[in-house]
């Protein structure tokens, strides 16, 4: 007689959990979604210590959902350095893997 739909019992399993980090050389780092502002900006906590207004990129914009809280990769901007671009967001079993890894 055949199980469908259990695993093997040998223990608690750890999940793989693909995790994209942020790329120093383009300036990339993580932040933290702080206030919503409306019309595509947030205002975002930055993890060097500055509090910046986020623009959500257009190619996130339509496929991602972000809320206040969320941990987020953002790109500071050269010519104004109160601003920046949100291009990524991380979901919760990314973030405990960050924190379990001691990234945050």
């Amino acid at each position: 007689m055949t199980s469908y739909g259990k695993k093997n019992d040998k223990g608690p399993e750890e999940e793989i959990v693909r995790v994209r980090l942020p790329n120093k050389r383009n300036r990339e780092m993580f932040a933290s979604a702080d206030l919503m502002l409306g019309a595509n900006h947030i205002r975002v906590r930055c993890f060097d210590g500055e509090t910046r207004v986020g623009r959500i990129k257009g190619k996130i914009k339509k496929r991602v959902w972000i809320r206040e809280g969320d941990v987020l990769i953002v790109v500071p901007w050269d010519f104004q350095a109160d601003k920046c671009d949100i291009i990524y967001r991380y979901t919760r079993p990314q973030v405990d893997w960050l924190r379990g890894h001691g990234y945050l």
